[in-house]
């Protein structure tokens, strides 16, 4: 027995006969005004009354009638202004060929509906759509589907479902049929962006009357059209009647259910406390090979959470874990807003926290927690504005003594991360810990990250020592957001003392650029003292001080005017560099220059002399104008006669300074 036959012979106990659906009522002369309202007042005009047939007669064979060479011009001038785009005027045309009765060509007839349905306004779509009843009304050989489709694809585009409707109706009453292929998924469309479904199960109604008493398989509805029907009945009108006059149509029109179909009528059988029914929807689902029953399970608590039957909900839900062996994702992020929903609407907190904790014990220890029933309904509560109301299903988890999973903390530990809630993400990261779980690197870097941009400094650090004593190997991330974090907010004494803190980690790469940043920030704020206190700091631990160091120190000490200290700083990389021993030092023209700036203005020419040597030596280009200037600005009335009876040596290198500045002159 083939697939259709068994599903014909299941249902057939529930549907006696196969309804005979009420067709359109065929239109009387009320339906005119309906159809053509927004036309008013000269587009097309209505039937004239009986009545007044016969004055009218006469005066219309007058003024209605074109010859040959007038219907000529009409329709070149229309194609003309088709081509040009000329769309007011090809309108005229048209409406004056029509207007006496006359047609243009099929093509030009189909090309003018197409070119008002493509420009996408209410005026020329409410032309296109006068044009297409009026022709379906007089000429229907005259029009193409395909024209009929451009024009219902624009209605589905403009959201306009009452006009996409009453075409449909007027293609019926007029016996017009066009392939349902062609159209009915783009009536499903308008129908859901207008809000209700019930429109177009009444277009399905008629239509599989049509398709199976005029017997045109090319009307048949396919399985989507089925199932938006079924949808309407189901979720919509919640009617069980209706929802087995649409099974009992698919059957006789040979249209075999999917997944969505039992969804949509496992929902409506929840809902309505059907239980046996449910049972025979499940053998069904058997008998057709669906082994997948995740929409099936999804939709029944969606039934049962509407009709606030929540043991339903819990027993529903266990049992799905169950025979997914806890290793399949069954529930969408909906039905987890449901079941949130429903338990917290009916003030049953306990049991949701309790359905929980039974539900972890049936997933596997092998399941991504971020695939656990715990993390969907956490995560739920999070997504509806419900953050505190996760952290109390949290509580009361704890209160039961039960086992959290660390499905149910992260969502949590997201909202606090997101919402820069990070003295409580803190603690809860210290109770997790307490608990035996771990986070991954990804998790501790957020909520560094979050605390930084907080500055809430303390619980980054609680976290990185938190994150160090898990032994997380990567640590390099939420190192860097720290420094990084501390020196934009000039706090250089937090730097120092978190690389103090690390700095002999081995996962940690702690590298002469890190000093650098710490003693640069202290020499920004003039904090000389704190600077040199790095310094050593640095040295002590053989990190190598670099050009960045020694320019840090040297701006620091020109600001607070230590020349000495620079002075102290030229002998130590003079020894470097005559001993061979320039490791890591770029002696370039940035460091010289600020040697030469800093001693002259100190006054120590002979050690001015020295760098110059040294820049001479290494062929680096020095402008002199501006150590002129530091010395007129400074020594403008040092005599060298002065000099000669204090100290012989700095007469010569007062002399040499002299020289090379070009100031004797």
């Amino acid at each position: 027995m083939q697939c259709s036959q068994i599903y014909g012979e299941m249902w057939r106990k529930a549907v006696c006969s196969i309804p005979r659906y009420r067709p359109f009522s065929s239109s009387s002369a009320t339906d005119i005004p309906t159809l053509y309202s927004f036309l008013q007042p000269s587009i097309f005009a209505l039937k004239p009354n009986k009545q007044s047939k016969q004055p009218q007669d006469s005066t219309n064979s007058q003024t209605k009638t074109l010859t040959e060479e007038q219907k000529t011009t009409l329709q070149t001038t229309l194609e003309k202004s088709l081509l040009t785009h000329n769309t007011d005027e090809a309108w005229k045309s048209f409406k004056a060929l029509t207007i006496c009765c006359t047609f243009p060509n099929k093509p030009l007839t189909n090309s003018l509906i197409t070119h008002l349905s493509s420009l996408q306004d209410t005026q020329n779509l409410k032309r296109a759509f006068a044009s297409v009843i009026f022709v379906i009304e007089k000429d229907p050989k005259l029009l193409s589907f395909e024209t009929v489709t451009t024009l219902l694809s624009s209605m589905n585009f403009a959201n306009t479902a009452a006009p996409a409707f009453a075409l449909i109706k007027c293609m019926f009453k007029n016996r017009y049929f066009v392939p349902f292929g062609l159209w009915g998924n783009m009536l499903v469309d308008v129908s859901r962006k207008s809000g209700s479904l019930v429109a177009f199960l009444r277009v399905f109604e008629e239509c599989c009357r049509i398709a199976i008493d005029e017997k045109l398989n090319y009307m048949k509805p396919d399985l989507a059209a089925c199932n938006a029907a079924l949808e309407c009945c189901c979720c919509e009108l919640e009617s069980v009647l209706d929802a087995e006059k649409v099974v009992a149509t698919m059957s006789v029109l040979g249209v075999l259910p999917g997944e969505s179909s039992f969804g949509f009528l496992s929902y409506l059988f929840a809902l309505k406390g059907l239980e046996k029914k449910i049972d025979e929807l499940e053998k069904l689902m058997v008998e057709f090979g669906f082994s997948n029953k995740r929409v099936f399970f999804n939709s029944l608590i969606g039934g049962y959470v509407k009709s606030g039957k929540i043991d339903s909900v819990s027993t529903t839900v266990l049992r799905s874990l169950g025979e997914g062996n806890g290793k399949e994702w069954i529930f969408s992020d909906e039905t987890h807003c449901e079941v949130v929903k429903g338990y917290l609407q009916n003030g049953a907190m306990k049991s949701l926290a309790s359905l929980i904790i039974e539900a972890q014990k049936l997933e596997s220890p092998m399941l991504e927690f971020d695939k656990s029933f715990g993390y969907g309904i956490i995560s739920a509560c999070i997504n509806l504005g419900l953050a505190d109301k996760a952290h109390s299903i949290l509580d009361e988890m704890n209160a039961q003594s039960g086992s959290v999973g660390l499905g149910v903390y992260v969502p949590i530990l997201k909202a606090y991360s997101k919402e820069h809630r990070t003295a409580e993400a803190t603690q809860l990261v210290m109770d997790i810990g307490n608990s035996g779980l771990q986070l991954d690197a990804g998790m501790y870097d957020m909520l560094i990250e979050a605390s930084m941009t907080s500055q809430d400094f303390q619980s980054a650090f609680t976290l990185f020592r938190d994150m160090r004593d898990a032994r997380i190997l990567d640590l390099k991330g939420s190192y860097l957001t720290i420094m990084t974090g501390l020196m934009e907010n000039q706090r250089p004494e937090l730097m120092a003392a978190f690389l103090d803190e690390v700095v002999e980690d081995p996962r940690i790469e702690v590298k002469t650029h890190d000093w650098n940043s710490i003693i640069h920030a202290f020499c920004k704020a003039g904090r000389l003292e704190d600077a040199r206190r790095t310094f050593r700091r640095m040295t002590f631990l053989q990190f190598e001080p670099n050009d960045q160091t020694y320019l840090s120190l040297i701006n620091g000490y020109v600001t607070a005017e230590k020349y000495f200290s620079v002075l102290m700083l030229w002998n130590e990389i003079k020894r470097k560099i005559s001993g061979g021993k320039e490791k890591g030092i770029n002696f370039d023209h940035n460091l010289v220059d600020a040697f030469l700036y800093a001693l002259v203005k100190g006054g120590f020419f002979d050690a001015v002399m020295q760098v110059v040597e040294k820049s001479q030596e290494m062929k680096i280009f020095v402008d002199k104008w501006r150590y002129k200037q530091a010395f007129m600005e400074k020594h403008k009335k040092l005599k060298v006669s002065k000099l000669r009876r204090r100290s012989f040596r700095k007469m010569e290198a007062l002399i040499a300074f002299k020289n090379w500045a070009g100031l004797n002159a």
